[in-house]
This record gives structure tokens, sequence and C-alpha cells, in this order.
């Protein structure tokens, strides 16, 4: 398994949808998801979940105050969509290859979610791409168990990784030396 550890919010989405392209024009079986910001007038409204297959739904979005009666989950201004039904719908029986970006705070409200994770973490077919949050402030239970997983790689990636002009250099075993570069 191959999870990168970003201690900045910048370029991950673009990296992974990188190495998903790679890995799709290679022939390889892949599937899962990226996150993508949503954005109105130049400011940010909130994420939708992408899948590998072109399926998007919301994952989070921005409101002010709470919806009366209703029990929500809030990540700062961010209201937490079910994003599980956009993600949990795909699924390959023959899956060399999974992709999954982002597992933090906002994943981890949904139970589906983390259960799907340690189910594709535990295949010993398939082959892990993700990534998690840098350590910092409170752990999240599945991402410190992630990182503590034997059978597990986690790689700190910065902002001078995501300049690398041959992406296809991230899928070399064992995750290839440039996601080393700080």
């Amino acid at each position: 398994m191959c999870i990168a550890c970003w201690g900045c919010i910048f370029g991950k989405t673009t990296l992974i949808q990188k190495a998903s392209e790679v890995l799709q024009s290679s022939g390889v079986p892949v599937d899962g998801f990226y996150t993508e910001e949503v954005g109105q007038g130049g400011r940010r409204t909130g994420f939708d979940v992408v899948t590998l297959s072109g399926v998007r739904g919301p994952l989070s979005r921005v409101r002010s105050e709470p919806l009366p009666g209703k029990c929500e989950c809030w990540v700062g201004q961010y209201v937490v969509d079910d994003f599980f039904q956009v993600v949990g719908t795909s699924h390959h029986e023959k899956l060399e290859e999974c992709v999954i970006n982002e597992i933090r705070k906002m994943e981890l409200f949904s139970q589906p979610f983390i259960q799907a994770v340690r189910q594709t973490l535990s295949s010993p077919a398939t082959i892990v791409l993700g990534t998690i949050p840098a350590p910092k402030g409170k752990s999240l239970v599945l991402v410190e168990e992630i990182r503590g997983r034997s059978d597990v790689k986690v790689f700190s990636v910065s902002a001078p990784c995501l300049q690398a002009p041959h992406p296809h250099l991230l899928l070399r075993p064992p995750c290839a030396p440039v996601l080393q570069h700080h």
C-alpha cells in the first residue's frame, strides 16, 4: 500500500488525478475517488466526490447555521453530506489499484466509508494509492490505524514533489522516490 501524507492542502487532487490517468491508460483496472473543490464567484462553497468512472456527488457545502430539527455533521463551515452513496456504488471484483483521495475528517463521518476503507486495505490483491492528513492536533482513529499498518508505506509529500515532470514515476514500486521530496 502507498499512502501519501500531506502537510499542505494544495496539489494532492492533481497528483491523484495524474496517477489515476497513468494507471488507466496502462490498462490497469482502477477504481476509487477524489475530492474536488466547488466554487461560485471565486469563493469555495464546498467539495464534491468524483469517482474515477465520472460519477459526481456532494461531499460538503458551506452553511452558516444548522437546519432546524436536522442532525448534521459539521467540519468548520461545511456540512457533510452522505457522500458514500456516490463512492459506494462502484466496485470491481478484479481491482488491482484503488485510489482513495482523501481519508480525513469529513469522510470519516461515514461508517460505511470507514468499513469500505478497512476492507479495501485488507484485500491482499488490491494496491491502494491514497492520501491522509499530516499529523497535527487531534488524531483521527482510522488515519492513525492506516499510518500504523505494517503493510502501508507512508510518504510525506510537499509542493516541490508535485512539480515532477513524469507523474508515472509515482507508480514505480515502492511508490517512487519522487514521493519522498519535502
